[in-house]
């Protein structure tokens, strides 16, 4: 039985959000087919069988992390190699290395398992973003190079308001040199062909009247249209499509000496829908909202009203891409990405489940029971936008510390499987490799998930976030710009691969590579995240479905699977003694002005971030930085400026005072990149009696800094969700 109160319904001995319940009783249990009696027993049960365990894990990071201060204590500077080591060992923090590890995940979609590609990554509980991510699957290259800095305006090549066919012709020039790479001809250019024929074969006549196929035949694998003329043809390298859309009455076509008027993409393999560091969900109805849009992904209902260049229109999920393949038969393509679905990690409670006594219980474990329910839908085979073709549910966790914390996740798992009904090991995991105690035993992490492993990652600035705290006593850290340069960032880039193929990943889980985070500086993402690739990860982040069709290029350019096995034969490159490295600035002579460039772009990073997550309760956006170029920012960039401000601080680098100084006047300087937005709230006073305190925003971006080493393991979730609460109840948005 249950009873209700004017917020919470009490559902056992639990206290759960009247909006959750409703949610979940009236559109996901009924959606998903699972029983609510079966579903609300195994609730609280799985409550009353975890709770326990994920505060005692939370114990072990604060007992760790107490033992390493005193050790940095006792033995500031750069620690003797081998001591450390043994230290190390001797607390339980650096585990001894399992032999014969090996990924055994099955029934794993083939997007994950065979195709190397982008992978987007955008906040859940904005439904347009989400339902673009997901419809990121194809996009326009030529839209792609037009509208972005890919192509140079020099020369006029402006993109303008209007077609410029100079600059029209350039993207098409880039394209077809993109053809010749990726899909060559037998002879001659696809700069030269002046028609494509379909048929068992493909046939192309060039200019001067020849007429040849393809390099290699078997790239062309379909069609639509008549084979004679052509809607598109579609063709396949490295397992990733290529579509030539042809359409003479298009002026981009009418214009083409073969009528070409598109080129579309295979882009975002993947899309993680994420609940964690890119959305701003602090109390129950946050959280429905968020479920509420991972089920419609799901069930394929996802629609949103858009208005855009005047014009109102729905966005609904794509529909499956059908295609006559060169026999004559059907061929049918997923018109939408793959989705993962990121939880929150282990840390923070949520006020949408609370104990008899109303204390919040683990948020980690509301998401992994609601998110795999809401996540059913999308494994029916009756859905004709399903989102697994194998049955699987892929779920992302983050944050976790080390082996102990990922088989708990996995048990987690297992129970939740058991409440929803589903066969041991439906839930697949994803491990961030972004805390320090995991990169170093992550083949034990490995270990402990074997059965479910579908994706590890690296992650430069949560990783690097950790690597301040934890060695937070040791001593003043090196600038933010030196740490991408940093050995332990060398070591810890290979090891993640050396790791994840040594343990038999390819062809069961992605090694990823993280963020691309300059959104408008296209042209040197084209120049330089080709090396994720080259580097051996079979997906790497982008932030925008543009960015995911520029990026696949380079997964045409490089044979991800050659560059593993290459690695794989290579060996183990990084070494234990590179990552443990700290990176301890070797002197602190930097000058006045050193050091005030480094707060300054600290200072105004946390706060055109922060300013947004606590007023508007957007936890993912593009920020200027303080020259005004646009940066996407989530609480990973704003843990790491905040860990470095503290650890600053901490070894009298610079006071409290100087850093409290920065932030009042970078208040101003983020007040007027957004004065033009009329929601905005200014944090500088704008009276002399006012007070930069008056500020919800600003006190939680000083307080970042300044409670940055008491902060567990300097995460900035426990000082964003209480100001954001503040921020809400203040202004009547409870």
């Amino acid at each position: 039985m249950s009873t209700q109160t004017e917020t919470h319904e009490q559902i056992g001995n639990l206290l759960v959000d009247r909006r959750l319940v409703e949610f979940l009783d009236q559109v996901a249990l009924p959606g998903a087919g699972v029983p609510r009696d079966r579903f609300w027993d195994g609730f609280v049960s799985v409550f009353a069988a975890f709770t326990g365990r994920n505060r005692d894990l939370l114990r072990e990071r604060d007992r760790l992390q107490s033992a390493l201060d005193s050790y940095h204590g006792e033995h500031p500077g750069v620690p003797e190699p081998k001591a450390y080591q043994q230290f190390l060992r001797d607390i339980g923090y650096l585990l001894d290395e399992p032999t014969g590890v090996r990924a055994r995940t099955r029934n794993v979609d083939a997007e994950i398992a065979d195709v190397a590609g982008p992978q987007l990554v955008v906040p859940v509980m904005n439904r347009r973003f989400a339902i673009n991510a997901a419809n990121a699957r194809w996009g326009s290259l030529y839209d792609a190079l037009y509208g972005t800095d890919a192509i140079s305006e020099a020369d006029g090549g402006e993109r303008g308001t209007g077609y410029n066919p100079i600059r029209g012709e350039r993207v098409i020039a880039w394209a077809r040199a993109f053809l010749d790479r990726a899909v060559p001809l037998a002879s001659g250019s696809h700069a030269d062909v002046v028609e494509y024929r379909a048929g068992r074969r493909l046939q192309v006549t060039l200019e001067s009247g020849e007429v040849v196929g393809l390099a290699d035949e078997a790239t062309f694998v379909g069609y639509t249209g008549a084979p004679g003329a052509p809607k598109s043809i579609l063709l396949r390298h490295h397992g990733l499509h290529i579509e030539i859309r042809f359409n003479f009455d298009s002026p981009i076509g009418r214009a083409d000496k073969a009528c070409v008027s598109d080129i579309v993409l295979e882009s975002a393999i993947t899309a993680i829908m994420d609940f964690e560091d890119s959305v701003a969900a602090v109390d129950g109805p946050d959280k429905v909202t968020g479920y509420r849009n991972w089920l419609a992904l799901n069930d394929g209902t996802a629609a949103e009203v858009m208005e855009k260049g005047g014009r109102t229109f729905t966005r609904t999920l794509a529909d499956d891409r059908l295609f006559s393949a060169p026999d004559g038969s059907e061929l049918r393509l997923k018109g939408r990405s793959l989705m993962l679905c990121r939880n929150v990690g282990h840390l923070m409670t949520t006020p949408a489940v609370l104990d008899e006594q109303g204390n919040e219980l683990p948020e980690g474990i509301l998401d992994a029971l609601v998110t795999s329910l809401c996540a059913m839908p999308g494994l029916a085979e009756s859905n004709e936008r399903a989102n697994s073709l194998t049955g699987s549910i892929y779920i992302v966790k983050p944050k976790q510390h080390g082996p102990a914390e990922v088989a708990f996740t996995s048990e987690l798992f297992g129970a939740v499987e058991d409440v929803l009904g589903l066969e041991r090991n439906t839930i697949k995991m994803g491990i961030m490799d972004e805390e320090r105690r995991t990169t170093v035993n992550l083949m034990s992490c490995i270990e402990q998930a074997a059965d479910r492993i579908i994706f590890i990652n690296t992650g430069f600035l949560d990783r690097t976030g950790d690597e301040i705290h934890t060695s937070m006593v040791a001593g003043p850290m090196i600038r933010k710009a030196e740490m991408k340069s940093a050995t332990w960032m060398k070591s810890y880039e290979d090891w993640n691969v050396d790791i994840g193929l040594a343990c038999g990943l390819p062809g069961r889980a992605q090694i990823g590579k993280g963020m691309w985070a300059m959104t408008e500086l296209m042209a040197d993402m084209l120049a330089t995240k080709i090396a994720h690739p080259a580097a051996g990860a079979n997906t790497a982040w982008v932030p925008s479905p543009t960015g995911s069709t520029l990026h696949v290029t380079h997964y045409h350019d490089v044979n991800v699977w050659e560059r593993q096995a290459d690695i794989l034969q290579e060996g183990r490159r990084a070494t234990l003694e590179g990552l443990l490295e700290i990176p301890l600035a070797p002197s602190t002579d930097w000058t006045e002005e050193e050091k005030r460039n480094e707060v300054d772009n600290s200072c105004q990073s946390i706060l055109g971030y922060v300013v947004r997550w606590i007023e508007q309760g957007v936890g993912c956006s593009k920020v200027p930085d303080i020259h005004d170029i646009d940066l996407m920012e989530d609480r990973a960039t704003c843990r790491i400026s905040s860990q470095m401000l503290a650890n600053w601080i901490r070894h009298d680098v610079v006071s409290a005072e100087f850093v409290v100084d920065a932030f009042r006047r970078m208040a101003a300087v983020v007040d007027q990149q957004n004065a033009s937005d009329p929601t905005y709230l200014p944090m500088t006073p704008s009276t002399p009696e006012g007070s930069y305190e008056d500020s919800i925003a600003w006190c939680a971006a000083r307080d970042l800094a300044l409670e940055g080493t008491r902060s567990p393991s300097g995460y900035t979730e426990p000082i964003l969700h209480a100001r954001r609460r503040e921020f809400k109840e203040r202004h009547g948005l409870v």
